[in-house]
């Protein structure tokens, strides 16, 4: 399969992440999956039978005591970016609050509507995009999403639930805040969520020929939203260092804002001009 469709600008963003993935290994990296990390400290003592000394000083242990030892991490930990941080003794804030977005997707007899993508303006107050119309590779067309509070960093379906993610959230000073300023929109949004009728409304404002049955329920994706202790969304970067001698050798990328995949060559490029300063390198 081809990484984009020259007539649409669309391109198949796994392909993308998997040609990204072999660049790495192709100029030396390692991709390990499946490593949980769960500290990330400066090293006290070289690795036994290490000729090199601390040469890579600072270590990343896992969940089940794996340990990677590196000269220095840049962590962009998209969902888990404010725990990552934390871990290496950075403040809890801004701390990730989980919204899922639901799609409804449009039936392959009247995908015809739909030639091209379609935003709507979006609200300034707001981050997200608001509904819109997609087209996808497979010629399919995505419709919405709508933006409600995830009851799970990784909670892709309705009733996906985590107690830990889910307290967080709802503890969180930051959110109440949010809510409470915001609360009918909010409550919009739940209800769009709920009620397909409710979505395709929106959508008709567009493209007035859709209609209930034109469409059916689709896929959902989470955004890892930074949201500060005043309830405020934040939209820009947001970089920070480990705690006292790791400050030197750590970066974490605790926001990178949307669309971080259309943009994700010039983010990277950013981000590389952020260690150069910040490792002296």
């Amino acid at each position: 399969m081809a990484l984009d469709s020259p007539y649409t600008g669309i391109v198949d963003w796994r392909l993308v992440a998997l040609a990204y993935a072999q660049d790495v290994q192709q100029a030396g990296g390692a991709i390990m999956m499946g490593f949980e990390a769960t500290q990330i400290t400066m090293a006290a003592e070289s690795p036994a039978g290490s000729p090199e000394g601390l040469k890579y000083p600072v270590v990343v242990r896992s969940s089940t005591g794996e340990e990677v030892r590196c000269r220095f991490v840049l962590t962009c930990g998209g969902l888990y970016s404010d725990r990552l941080a934390e871990i290496s003794g950075c403040s809890t804030e801004p701390r990730i609050v989980p919204f899922r977005g639901d799609y409804l997707v449009l039936k392959p007899e009247k995908s015809y509507l739909i030639r091209g993508n379609i935003y709507p303006v979006p609200d300034p107050r707001f981050p997200f995009l608001g509904v819109h119309f997609t087209p996808r590779m497979d010629g399919s067309v995505w419709l919405g999403p709508n933006a409600v509070l995830a009851f799970k960093r990784e909670g892709y379906n309705l009733f996906d639930f985590s107690s830990e993610d889910f307290r967080d959230a709802v503890c969180y000073r930051g959110l109440h805040k949010l809510v409470m300023r915001n609360l009918a929109y909010g409550l919009g949004e739940m209800y769009r969520g709920m009620f397909i009728s409710a979505q395709v409304k929106i959508l008709q404002k567009y493209i007035p020929e859709i209609s209930h049955n034109d469409v059916i329920r689709g896929p959902s994706g989470v955004r890892a939203q930074a949201l500060d202790s005043d309830g405020n969304l934040v939209d820009d970067f947001v970089f920070d260092g480990g705690a006292d001698e790791l400050s030197s050798r750590v970066l974490h990328v605790r926001n990178a804002p949307s669309p971080a995949a259309t943009s994700s060559l010039a983010i990277a490029e950013m981000i590389a001009d952020e260690l150069e300063v910040r490792f002296t390198l």
